[in-house]
Order: structure tokens, then sequence, then C-alpha cells
């Protein structure tokens, strides 16, 4: 009797997994099935004719050599099935190119012991699709290939099929279903570009939608499963071509050039200097001037299967070229150093546009220009950030500026004050005294209206930012780089009774430099004339370490950089019919592609965040620095963050089990909300699989995993004490949701609002220019300062070119692509093949709606001053995360 069931699994030594329900696919799984004999007699097959093309169309029929082969072999039974390919081609198949489809059983042959021989047939275009799923006329077009099988009873369960391209160039598999079954139709989610047949080339394997265990695995498919993953691994061939699938490590030693001393960078990654997690390897050639690093290309290797879409290509292309030309026009329009000469000039960029009227660039390019108007009225224009409509002056008061750190685009710095006076721990000979300017007396005299500080310590009312120890070694450093200074700082704040933070003090630190003593001063919000400029000052340089803090470190290191060690480890070691690789698959869609993105334009040597970013040449290093000192796995859970910085206690009548000090904390209100959603989530779907802890420790691919990831993707932390064990269940949801939560709700929380508060750079400049006005002024330098403070103001803020160039970038950055995937939608065809784990993704995603209707409650309730009021941005963040991090 043959069984057919849908299984997930790889074949022989050349074939390469597939995840049945790649993410790019949406489309419909069916359960496994089993095929019975039918009662009527055995049907005698017609021999057909051999595929060709039809006037009307190209239309596969059955191979009659497999039919023939069935009738010969005595089966009992045989079934009929046809194969329906949806593929995407990027050119016309002129000349009749096929698909060799293989029907790959799961079993072995029970005579010998070995795998059964595949059933073959050829599978031909049929028709193009028309209308909008057919792609733009000189884009890639979207076709039906068909082909017939002629399965004999015997064969087993189809665990897979075997792919091979006979077109002369790359095409795309959508997917392929098997109609004629008895217990219904099987679909193979493909969802990958096929490069063309040749002599070295290897057949695609793609699998069913069965998921097993390692131990689950039917004996047929046991030896493949683990070639197909050794494969993944790759073998130190050289260096990778675009259609490898290949998955290996290498440190961050190919973002500068050693050649050329101007961009010669450290590598970050396999020291003690510079401890940092591992990236992609490339297998790009050494330099011979320095073995340690790589070779740049203009574009870095990616797995074939990690690239974007043709959709999302299109879409990033297209912001790119427009962002690239608003930047490359300031430029051309702009001195390297040319400051905005007045606070209107900076408005006009979202009214007006870029000025074009400098007679230097008149002619070609205002023609140039002229024409692109003439197509895009406003292409010269910048939108209008969010924050710039609801109130262009908001940059200018201190509650937003206090409320942007529970609200804005890096909520997740601001921690409890636990000892006082505040000190630093860095070393005093070489730093100077470690005692904080920020004096008892001082602060008590901001708070004497509330309290005293020791009532407001002992209630866990003060809060902080602090860079100081992270940064003051830097200051030395970066103030040889010409157009940037920097300071050690820090910013206290006290909650006051309506539940919004007042700022009470800035403090800025300059180490003893060139025979100088340490300087150090503190500002406070005042009302006095000179003392109110200074304070306007002192926030532009913290607001610029802040924001240089969020890019390198929010973002970049929590969220792209520490998550690529999770996507090698996964498909190295976790096989496509692991169920911890169906579940994790969609929290990697882009991230490797978007990462190299950033390797070379964005974190490299003269990149854009080196060239507008105060910490310049060194600003990627400190957050190697930031790795080494602060980035703990066991304290990126929500929870365990906030219960870290101070802001939660447990609690386990409040909810989440939680009690935050700050009540109207907006980024930890709504990710509180995400958390448990996706906790749940994840142990609903774990404890499905692994019924007790000797189902994890027992597992072999899921401990090969977790070990690789601290072994070799944050090899330079592998021996900290504080990773958490992989033994039971709850051990693997604790992981699984914290990776989750931090490629989705955090990357949402730091990414997707950055256009909006940093796209009107005042309110968060990248970059201060200036030292401060009171730091051993000159006289003149002090009069110039208290003549026109505005000027001193703008020459301190980003240049225009430093300033556009941000814009462009984080408007490209904040955006979402029309393929993007949420959470809780985009996936419910995925867990179809499961009853119980489809109903849990149903209350997920029940979870996440009420979630959205939670955040507009919470933004229409006027007791919320962090998130209501007249010209306050609602924060909506946490509404519509995406799975992954796409950009």
């Amino acid at each position: 009797m043959g069984m057919f069931k849908p299984q997930v699994h790889r074949p022989h030594l050349v074939g390469i997994i597939f995840l049945p329900n790649k993410s790019c696919i949406p489309s419909r799984s069916w359960p496994s099935f089993s095929v019975r004999p039918w009662p009527q007699p055995q049907k005698k097959y017609r021999k057909n004719i051999r595929v060709g093309y039809v006037p009307s169309n190209i239309k596969a029929v059955a191979v009659a050599e497999a039919e023939a082969e069935a009738e010969a072999s005595g089966t009992e039974i045989s079934t009929s099935v046809k194969a329906t390919a949806g593929v995407t081609m990027k050119s016309p198949n002129l000349l009749g190119g096929s698909l060799l489809l293989e029907l790959v059983s799961a079993e072995l042959d029970p005579q010998t012991g070995s795998q059964k021989k595949p059933i073959n047939a050829n599978a031909y275009q049929v028709l193009p699709k028309d209308g909008p799923e057919g792609g733009p006329k000189d884009g890639p077009k979207d076709a039906i290939f068909e082909s017939k099988f002629v399965i004999p009873g015997d064969f087993g369960e189809i665990g897979a099929v075997l792919v091979e391209n006979e077109h002369s160039s790359e095409v795309y598999l959508q997917h392929i279903i098997l109609d004629g079954l008895p217990n219904g139709p099987i679909r193979f989610h493909c969802g990958s570009w096929i490069e063309p047949k040749t002599d070295n080339s290897r057949k695609r394997l793609f699998f069913t939608n069965k998921l097993y265990l390692p131990s689950q695995t039917p004996e047929g498919l046991r030896n493949l499963r683990e070639k197909e993953l050794h494969s993944l691994r790759g073998n130190d061939e050289g260096e990778h071509m675009t259609s490898n699938r290949i998955y290996d490590y290498d440190v961050y030693n190919d973002l500068g050039d050693p050649n050329k001393p101007k961009l010669a960078r450290p590598v970050l990654g396999g020291s003690k200097q510079y401890p940092y997690p591992r990236r992609c390897g490339t297998g790009h050639l050494q330099y011979k001037t320095d073995p340690h690093s790589k070779t740049r290309s203009k574009s870095f290797y990616v797995p074939r299967d990690e690239n974007f879409s043709e959709v999302k290509e299109k879409s990033f292309r297209g912001k790119t070229i427009e962002c690239g030309w608003h930047a490359a026009i300031a430029h051309l329009n702009s001195p390297t150093k040319s400051e905005f000469r007045h606070f209107s000039d900076i408005f006009k960029l979202y009214y007006e546009g870029i000025n074009l009227s400098s007679p230097v660039n008149r002619g070609f390019w205002q023609r140039v220009w002229n024409l692109l108007l003439n197509v895009k009225e406003d292409f010269l224009k910048f939108k209008p950030p969010a924050l710039f409509l609801k109130d262009k002056f908001s940059w200018l008061w201190d509650e937003e500026f206090s409320r942007q750190t529970l609200a804005g685009v890096n909520p997740c710095s601001i921690k409890l004050v636990t000892e006082w006076p505040l000190k630093s721990t860095l070393d005093p000979d070489v730093y100077g005294p470690p005692e904080s300017a920020i004096t008892t007396e001082l602060v008590e005299r901001e708070i004497r209206a509330f309290m005293t500080i020791d009532e407001a310590l002992e209630q866990k009312k003060l809060f902080i930012i602090d860079y100081h120890d992270l940064l003051l070694p830097y200051v030395s450093k970066v103030r040889q780089i010409e157009g940037t200074t920097l300071y050690g700082s820090r910013a206290l704040f006290f909650l006051t009774p309506d539940g919004t933070l007042k700022p009470l003090a800035i403090e800025l630190t300059r180490p003893p430099i060139e025979g100088k003593p340490q300087w150090k001063q503190v500002f406070t919000p005042t009302s006095e004339s000179t003392g109110r400029w200074l304070w306007r000052f002192a926030k532009v340089h913290f607001l610029a370490h802040d924001s240089g803090y969020h890019q390198l470190v929010s973002h970049w290191l929590r969220t792209h950089c520490v998550t690529e060690p999770y996507i090698i480890a996964t498909n190295r070691q976790l096989s496509v019919m692991h169920p911890i690789y169906r579940l994790l698959h969609p929290h990697f869609r882009y991230t490797m592609h978007i990462n190299a993105h950033a390797r070379e334009s964005l974190i490299n040597a003269e990149g854009i965040i080196e060239s507008s970013f105060s910490p310049g040449k060194y600003s990627v290093e400190l957050s190697s620095v930031a790795y080494d000192q602060q980035w703990r796995f066991d304290r990126e859970a929500l929870p365990a963050d906030l219960i870290n910085r101070g802001i939660a206690v447990e609690d386990a009548d409040a909810p989440h089990g939680l009690k935050l000090l700050i009540e109207d904390y907006p980024f930890a209100n709504d990710g509180l909300i995400l958390w448990d959603a996706l906790k749940q989530w994840v142990a609903d779907y774990v404890n499905y699989y692994y019924k007790d802890a000797s189902m994890v420790e027992s597992d072999p691919e899921l401990q090969a995993w977790w070990t690789e990831i601290r072994t070799k993707g944050h090899e330079d932390k592998k021996d900290e004490p504080w990773w958490p064990n992989l033994q039971t269940p709850d051990d693997l949801i604790g992981i699984i949701t914290t990776i989750t939560w931090m490629v989705s709700g955090h990357h949402s929380a730091v990414n997707f609002g950055q256009y909006d508060f940093a796209g009107y750079f005042p309110n968060r400049p990248t970059i201060a220019r200036t030292n401060m006005p009171c730091e051993e002024p000159t006289e003149e330098g002090w009069q110039r300062f208290l003549d026109n403070p505005n000027s001193e103001l703008l020459a301190c803020f980003p240049s225009k070119l430093q300033a556009t160039r941000i814009m462009a970038t984080l408007d490209l950055l904040s955006e979402h692509s029309s393929d993007e995937e949420y959470l809780g939608k985009d996936r419910k065809l995925t867990w179809d093949e499961e009853p119980v784990i489809k109903e849990a993704f149903n209350r997920f995603s029940a979870k996440l709606e009420e979630l959205g209707r939670t955040i507009d409650d919470r933004n229409k309730d006027n007791s919320l001053k962090n998130r209501n009021g007249a010209g306050v941005v609602p924060y909506e963040l946490l509404r519509g995360v995406p799975y992954s991090i796409s950009i």
C-alpha cells in the first residue's frame, strides 16, 4: 500500500534544502495524506506523446517512459499526478526551456536499504500569467509550468521534489502543486531563484510541509538531512558567488582599506581589544599589506536565499536613488563645511527644497533638475517629519527633550539612579578626578519644590542617561578630527508627580588633554539669557551623543549586528525540517542583505555614519566597546532590560508581572503587551513539539545551534557565565522570545521613528561641530557667542551636507517596503499543517489586533502626557511591527 504524505527533507549528496513555507510566498498548504488502492481494476495507461509546443500554449503531458516503467513493473496500483509550478522568469522562454522535476520518496528501498529511485518528468511552460501578477513589460514574468507523473503504488511517502533549471538564465520558483492524489493536493513552498543547469550545478531540493525533530526523521531522510546541513556550511572554497547558499563566519575585517592610511580601520572581532559579533563570510581575498583585513567589493556576498525579493530590491533601489539625489545636489550646491546661516534655511528644506540658485551650479544641473521637476514637482523637497508638522519649535522645549527619552526613537537608555553621588569608574590618573560635578546642592535647588534628594533617591524619582565613561576615553582622539568634537556626558532627570520627567542637569567633561587639566561643567535649565543659551548648547552636545549611541548601539549593535550570527547558526545547524527553523525563519527575512548594504555604505570607512556623527572614524569602534562592556544576551529580553535599568521591579500582582517606576512609559507599556503576546505564541509552539526537558536535551540540532551561537557567532563572549542554559522547554521559550523580540519589537521601536524625530535635525543633531562656548573661550570667541548665539548654534549644528545626507538616509531607513511582512499577519497559511499551531497563531494575531486598539486608546488619553497633548507626536512605533530587521 503506497503512502503519500507531505514531508520536509533533502536528497542525496547534491540536494539543497528549502523551507516549504518560504516567507515571500503567500500560499496555501495542505495536510499530509495517504493513498489507498482504489476498488476498481488496474487501469491501463495509454502512451502519451513527448511534451512539445501547442499553437495556443505549451502544455506538459505525461512522460511516456515513466508510464511504461510503471506498467512493466507489475505494480498493482499506480497514480497519475499533475505537477504545476509557478515560476518567475527574468527573460522570455523563447527556446522552450523546461524544469526537470524529480519526486523523491522518504522511504528506503526495503531490499537494498538505499534511497529509492526518484520519479522524473520535464515540466514545460503552459502560459505566462496576465495582469498585474505578470509583472512589468521589461521586468520578470510570472508563468505556469506543468508535467505529469505516474507514481507506482510501492513508492512510499513523497518526501521532496528535486528541480533542475534547463533555461539559460536563473528562474524564481514560487511553488509546486501536485494534483490528482486521493486525499488532496500537496503544495511545495519554494520561493527561491534556481541557477541554470551547468556541469557543476546541483539540483535544488524542496520539501513538503511536515516537520520532524531529528529523532523523528524517517529513515529515508536521515542521511539527506545531515548532508544538506553540511553543504550549507561551505568548505572554504574561496570567494563566494552570488548563486551560492553558503553560511560561514568571519570578523568585521572589511570596513576599511589598509592600503590607504586614511581609510585603515581596526578589525572588529577576534581580539580582546575589539570584541564583536561575527558576520557572514564572503570569501574575499586578504590584503597583502594586512593579512587580517579582507578586500572590499561594490556589493558584498549574501547567501542567495537571503537576498531582497524583486519587489523589495526595486523599492529599496528607487528610494536609495531619490535619497542619493538629495545628498548629491546638496553636495554640489554647498561646500563641505557650509553651514545654515538662518533657521529659516532649515525650514526651506521642507517647503521649497534644496536651493539650486548658486551661480556655480547653474547650467547643466539646473537643466537636469528642471526636467526632473516636470516629472516630480517636489523632488528636491524633503517631506516634513512628524515632529516638524506637529510643532517645529518643540526642539526648544525641555518637556519634549525629556519626553523623548521615554517615547522617542531611543527610549532604552534611561535608567534609575542607584548610587549617589555620581562617580566615574575610569582611571583618575588618565582621565582626571572621577567625582561628578552634579552635586547634592545643585539637585536640591532644582527639586526643592517637590522633595529633598534623599527622598528622591528613596522614592526612586531620579533617572539618568549616562554616556560619560563610554565616551570620555575617545574625547582626545575625536578632537583630532577636523569638524567635530566630543565630551563625556550625562543627563539627570526627575520624575514629577504628573508622570513626566523634568531635566535637572547636563554634565559635559573633557579629560586632561594637551597639557591642560580636566574640564567639566554642569548646565541647568534657567531663565537667565546666557545660561539659557548655554543650556541649549549643552542639549545639542548631549543629543549628538545620544544620536550616536542610538544609531551605533541601540540600533545597529543590538539588532542588526548581534542577529546575523543567529541567522548563520540557524541555517548551519537547524534543518528546514526542524520546527524551530520554521518558527525563526520569518524573523530573519532580508536581515543579512540589509546588513551587507550597511557594510557597503553606512558603517564603512568614511561612510555615512563616520562622516555625519560626532565620533567620526571611531564610530563603529565605539560599538565594539559597548558590546564588550554592556551587551549581555540575558538582558536583551524586555522585562530583563527594564529590571536591569531599574525602570521596573518584579510584582506578581502587576500587569505582565512587572511594576513600572515610570508608569507613563510608552515604549515599555506597549512593548510589554507585545512581549507577552510573543512569549505566549512561542510557548504554545515550543510546548507542542517539546513535551519535556529530555526532548530538548536530546535534540542534537537544537543543542548544536545554541552552542554555535555562543561559541562561534559570539565567540568573543563564549566564556561569559550569563549565557542561558538550554535544558528545558522553558529555557528554549525564553531564548526564542528574546531573539524574536529584538528583531521585531525592539527594532521597530528604534528604527521606524528615525525620520519622524531626527529628520528635523535640530531636534536630534547627529554631530556637534564646535566646543561649548564656555570651554576655555578666547575673549573674541566669547564675545561672538554673546553677540549672536543663533549663529554660533547653527555653526555647532551639522553642516548642510551632513544634515541633508542624514535626512535622506533616515528617510530611507524609516520606510516600510511594499512587501513587508507584519507580526500576526501574512503568515496564517504557514501554520495550516497543524491545527493546534494554527489556533495558537490565530490567538497571537488577535492579541496584536488588540494591542493596536490599546495604542489608539492610550494615545487619546489626556492623562498620559508622554503620548498625548498639543504638538505631541503620538507613540505608534509598536503598532504594525514587522517580523524581521528588513531595513
